[in-house]
């Protein structure tokens, strides 16, 4: 269903709006000629090229999927409950703004604190009012939590300390309707990347967006799950790329650019080589100074052959 309004309704690491024109330039020129009538996200996280693509496309079939289970989770409250959730979001918005901010900070973790023991004991099988306030936990953290992130610790708690914002804007409720429009006939999945292999043929565009490979040790800001997306993860999602090559899929892949920081590091040209590589441009942090964020590059790998400019 086309929405031309919905937009990713949480801040994620490594979040893909600022980079939406340049992903478009890449699109394969069979989208725009409705050849491609399929779309896959194994690694949602925000959603941003979805709700961009959302804006123009038609699909007959639309799989989201994410391994954060509490994400999809919310996910799947504003697609199914969204006035429930609309309503919780609005009691916990009214409640932090009325608090002193020494008192908002101890909410938060107050808050943090009943999400994290939720999360662990909540029924993923059946949906229940428990998810929509799980889900609106979500939310209020992420929009309340220091800069807007998700992460968590190896015993799997979110562990974003407190952001101090004076005014943050909680329950979006124009945004969260039309987000829950857009997910109207969605597939959301929880599942490893791996398992969507069956869901994907010739007529369906792929947009990868994995946890990115940090530039260096203080860059890193890929644990949104117990384990993280290291070397080893990367290969196996490269070696998928490949089995959905040849199945005549059409791929799209996004990650860090190793030479930015390492000229010899050729780590994603040699793990996709025969295959396109575009170097993008993005404002990342890339140490953990503020002094360290600027102009980057990173890397777009495709699967089709065209000249860009024709399909643009």
């Amino acid at each position: 269903m086309i929405n031309s309004k919905a937009k990713p309704f949480l801040k994620w690491a490594g979040g893909k709006t600022q980079l939406l024109q340049q992903i478009k330039e890449h699109y394969p020129k069979e989208l725009s000629e409705g050849k491609l009538t399929k779309y896959v996200e194994p690694f949602l996280g925000g959603g941003a090229v979805f709700f961009e693509l959302n804006k123009t496309f038609d699909f007959e079939e639309v799989i989201l999927n994410d391994i954060s289970t509490e994400l999809i989770i919310t996910y799947k409250v504003i697609q199914n409950k969204i006035e429930e959730l609309i309503d919780e979001l609005n009691k916990l918005e009214t409640e932090y703004m009325n608090k002193s901010f020494e008192n908002k900070e101890i909410m938060f973790y107050e808050i943090r604190e009943r999400f994290n023991h939720q999360k662990h004991t909540i029924d993923l099988e059946e949906f229940s009012s428990d998810w929509i306030s799980l889900a609106s936990k979500m939310i209020f953290l992420n929009k309340t939590c220091f800069n807007g992130l998700y992460r968590v610790n190896k015993k799997g708690d979110f562990n974003v300390p407190f952001g101090k914002y004076k005014s943050p804007n909680i329950c979006d409720t124009e945004n969260l309707r039309n987000v829950h429009l857009a997910l109207k006939d969605v597939i959301l999945l929880n599942k490893d990347f791996e398992e969507l292999t069956d869901y994907i043929d010739e007529n369906t565009f792929v947009y990868m967006d994995p946890p990115y490979r940090p530039l260096n040790g203080t860059s890193s800001f890929n644990d949104y799950q117990k384990s993280s997306f290291n070397d080893e993860s990367q290969i196996r999602l490269a070696k998928w790329f490949r089995t959905l090559d040849s199945k005549n899929a059409y791929l799209m892949l996004s990650n860090s650019d190793p030479t930015n920081t390492d000229p010899n590091d050729l780590f994603f040209e040699e793990l996709y080589s025969g295959y396109q590589i575009h170097k993008v441009t993005a404002s990342r942090a890339i140490n953990s100074k503020g002094s360290g964020r600027g102009a980057i590059n990173e890397l777009l790998i495709v699967n089709y052959w065209y000249n860009q400019k024709e399909a643009t």
